[in-house]
């Protein structure tokens, strides 16, 4: 018997499977689903559309397993500018006091922290600095601000700054900002502060940045009375070249210059950008110095700072939260650190706070992930002695000094970029969605045969055989219980049907009752019954 064809098969519905199989664009389908019985034919194009959809769907788990991995990879590249921003450059004396700006006073407030230095001993080491004793009946005063001591008794810019050009153009004290580090008092040249315009160079190499001479003022160092953890024994300033976006943490990454040295620093700029979780583990959300912890909670950078903030910057994070910490465990905040805690005084700086910065730098107890963002200075650096015999003579008459003097005591700090062109290091999704979206289509096309209409093919026969199959069995259903209820109807009417009796004058032939209907509805009719009298 042959299958059915022509009209009989423009009869079936949509939401037949054989309908389905012979236009969709999937392969194989037709050739499964065609008509016909079960033959070895049919069975093997089943296997083969069966193995084609498993190996598709494996294929797609892969490379979607694969995807939620979130890998990356890092692209270095190297760019050209016309012009670079230059970096700010944060310089401090290592030594924090001169020796000739202290007083009994601050022996007494500061000595203990600074100097190790026990009461008994202000009067000798005041002999030790030239300084006379303190005059009898001495009292110090009932408060002290290490900040004040810092600002009045630390080297004045002013006095080591010898001779400052940028680019050729001569600058001085008022190019520099004042900040307060772990050092003491240092200066920022470019540093941004307060809206200044930032200083750009449209060239590289020497003579195209910063250049400046400076006396280190040796002669006002403090004797070394007793080996502290930070006592210096060197001599000369520490710098650190860094943007303007992040605090300069010199203490811990500054390099040194020596008096009586040429440092000539050449810097590559170079931009870090990494990428955010999943894919990363950077972050872009500043940490509030002044924000409350828990006492069991975590000291990451994982609560935001309410208001306008800095941009997030890995030393900035690495500040804030060593302020945090300090102020739980303390109340106060030593004086580089940021916020709106009070200062230490003396002897919370002695008794907690140094202790306890020093312990916790010692765990690492801060965990600060890298910023999204960041600009940092490649730096390659040489040196030559300064003053050579030629020049001895010149620089002490024109600074007032003895030969003997400039060579002990001046140095020169010369910084420029190396090229205007810099480094970028980026870290770039290995895996997009495009590429995922892109596999999917390949393996799709590659096994069956189909492409993102034929997944709308096969909602649409879905859709066809819910209509068909599902809400068809109730239309079905109803439509029947309403032809159940009109028969019933029908019959009950006929069976109570009554007959009028009529007058009879004579034989008279039988008549056929006339049966009216009337409809009422779509689905219920009544029947009237009328007789002839």
């Amino acid at each position: 018997m042959k299958p059915p064809s022509g009209p009989e098969e423009a009869q079936r519905p949509a939401s037949d499977i054989c309908v389905f199989a012979s236009s969709c664009t999937m392969h194989g389908l037709g050739h499964v689903f065609g008509p016909g019985g079960l033959t070895l034919r049919r069975g093997l194009w089943a296997a083969a559309v069966l193995l084609s959809l498993a190996t598709f769907l494996y294929q797609v788990a892969e490379r979607v397993c694969y995807y939620r991995e979130f890998h990356h990879e890092t692209a270095l590249e190297e760019r050209e500018s016309y012009r670079l921003t230059f970096p700010a450059v944060t310089l401090c004396n290592i030594n924090p006091l001169r020796r000739s700006r202290l007083t009994p006073n601050d022996l007494h407030w500061a000595g203990p922290v600074l100097l190790g230095l026990d009461p008994a001993e202000h009067a000798a080491y005041l002999r030790a600095l030239g300084r006379p004793p303190a005059p009898p009946g001495f009292m110090p005063s009932p408060t002290f601000d290490l900040a004040r001591l810092y600002a009045r008794a630390g080297h004045a810019l002013e006095d080591m700054l010898l001779d400052c050009r940028y680019r050729s153009w001569p600058c001085g004290p008022e190019n520099f900002t004042t900040i307060f580090t772990r050092m003491g008092q240092c200066y920022t040249f470019n540093s941004g502060a307060e809206g200044t315009e930032l200083l750009t160079t449209p060239k590289g190499g020497m003579g195209n940045g910063l250049e400046i001479m400076l006396d280190v003022q040796q002669d006002e160092y403090l004797p070394v009375w007793r080996d502290m953890e930070e006592t210096p024994f060197e001599v000369g300033v520490r710098v650190q070249i860094h943007s303007q976006e992040e605090p300069p943490l010199i203490d811990q990454l500054g390099f040194g210059a020596a008096p009586g040295y040429q440092t000539f620093v050449s810097c590559q700029k170079q931009q870090l950008s990494f990428l955010p979780p999943p894919w990363g583990d950077c972050s872009s959300v500043p940490l509030d110095p002044d924000f409350e912890l828990e006492l069991s909670g975590p000291l990451g950078p994982s609560s935001p700072s309410p208001g306008p903030s800095p941009p997030y910057s890995l030393m900035g994070c690495r500040l804030a939260c060593e302020t945090r910490y300090v102020a739980r465990k303390c109340g106060c905040r030593m004086m580089h650190m940021p916020g709106g805690a009070p200062v230490c005084s003396p002897q919370q700086y002695k008794d907690c706070a140094s202790p306890v910065l020093d312990a916790m730098l010692r765990k690492d107890a801060c965990t600060c992930p890298s910023p999204c963002a960041s600009t940092r200075y490649a730096k390659e650096l040489s040196m030559v002695r300064i003053p050579s015999r030629a020049s001895a003579r010149y620089l002490a008459q024109k600074h007032n000094r003895s030969e003997a003097y400039i060579t002990e005591n001046v140095l020169v700090l010369d910084i420029f970029f190396e090229a205007l062109n810099y480094e970028t290091v980026e870290q770039k999704k290995a895996y997009e969605v495009s590429a995922l979206l892109g596999d999917i289509g390949g393996q799709m096309g590659l096994f069956i045969g189909a492409s993102l209409l034929t997944i709308l093919e096969i909602l649409d026969f879905l859709c066809e055989v819910f209509r068909d199959r599902v809400l068809g069995y109730f239309w079905n259903r109803k439509r029947s219980q309403r032809h159940s209820s009109t028969n019933l109807l029908q019959e009950g009417l006929g069976s109570h049907r009554t007959q009028v009796p009529h007058l009879s004058l004579g034989p008279r032939p039988p008549t056929t009752p006339c049966a009216v209907t009337k409809p009422l509805s779509a689905s219920h009719h009544t029947c009237y019954l009328v007789t002839r009298l």
